[in-house]
Parts: structure tokens; sequence; C-alpha cells
């Protein structure tokens, strides 16, 4: 019932590099050129047509994955920004 992680199974990348570049891509406004220069820096050579088509195929649930861990108003297990010092007395 709970979503299951993408398979990698037959990918010439390892899954760290894969996720990697769907985060960084759907993270922030980069394109699929940015990403490429971005790990050819870290020593990883692949094309930005390869990093669209692990988009296209892993974006889905990485970005269905993003919106289930977002936290929610009211959501008691992040500290409450009104409750968080209501304890201390005033000098």
């Amino acid at each position: 019932m709970g979503a299951e992680a993408p398979s990698y199974a037959g990918f010439r990348f390892p899954a760290e590099i894969i996720s990697h570049c769907v985060w960084l891509s759907h993270r922030f406004p980069l394109s699929f050129r940015e990403v490429e220069e971005m790990m050819l820096a870290r020593g990883v050579i692949l094309s930005h047509e390869t990093v669209r088509q692990w988009c296209a195929k892993f974006g889905q649930t990485y970005a269905t994955g993003r919106r289930r861990r977002r936290t929610r108003p009211g959501d008691r297990r992040v500290g409450n920004w009104r409750g968080d010092n209501h304890w201390r007395k005033a000098p």
C-alpha cells in the first residue's frame, strides 16, 4: 500500500547517481545540461539526454515522496514556532 522504491536494476549508473541527478533536476531550477555539467565536475560522464530520461522515469516517484514527507500546518512532529518558548518566564 505504500509506494515502493523505484527499481534501478538494468541501468549503467548506480542508484545514488541516478537519484542525485533526479533530485538536482527537481529540487533546483536547473536544466538537464546544467545537471550534466555538475556531474561532469564530480567525474561522472553522462549526457543531458540520459538525465532527461531518468527524470521522465523516476521524477514522479520522487515528487510523490516529497509531497508525502512535506510538513503540514499544525504538524506536531516539527516544533511549533509559537509554543517552543512558552514555558519561559518573562524577566
